[in-house]
């Protein structure tokens, strides 16, 4: 097998294994993992126009103005007017949707510190820069 094989199914694997881990912590909070990935993103980022978040979420603003209606109900995300673009809505986390991303984030940096436990410091500065990298070509 090439290398160029084992590297996708290395990468699939860490994918799905990911994505696991993912769903199983999501499903005992009792939200979709679209809303959660929306409250990172919020939290990450701060307030953003319903179409940038759209297109961060690889979605149309469609699809996710029922998610953002959903959020509203549950007390996650605000959406308010855009103080210079009267077409535009913001949506921007509420103090509760901000405490479920520091609690999910938490979780990430969590999981981060058990996997790479066995990586010394450079090696875990050379996968950031190989992440970097990666997640530039997107």
């Amino acid at each position: 097998m090439t290398t160029e094989h084992k590297l996708n199914h290395a990468m699939i694997e860490f994918y799905e294994k990911l994505s696991s881990w993912e769903h199983a912590i999501v499903r005992d909070k009792g939200y979709s993992l679209t809303q959660v990935h929306i409250v990172e993103i919020l939290g990450a980022n701060g307030a953003m126009r319903m179409k940038e978040l759209a297109d961060k979420l690889g979605v149309t603003t469609g699809t996710l103005t029922v998610q953002v209606d959903k959020m509203v109900q549950a007390g996650l995300i605000l959406r308010r007017p855009h103080a210079s673009d009267r077409r535009s809505i913001l949506v921007e986390p509420t103090a509760q949707g901000l405490r479920l991303y520091a609690e999910h984030d938490a979780l990430h940096l969590q999981l981060t510190q058990d996997i790479t436990v066995g990586l010394s410091t450079e090696e875990r500065r050379c996968l950031l820069r190989l992440l970097e990298r990666i997640n530039s070509e997107f």
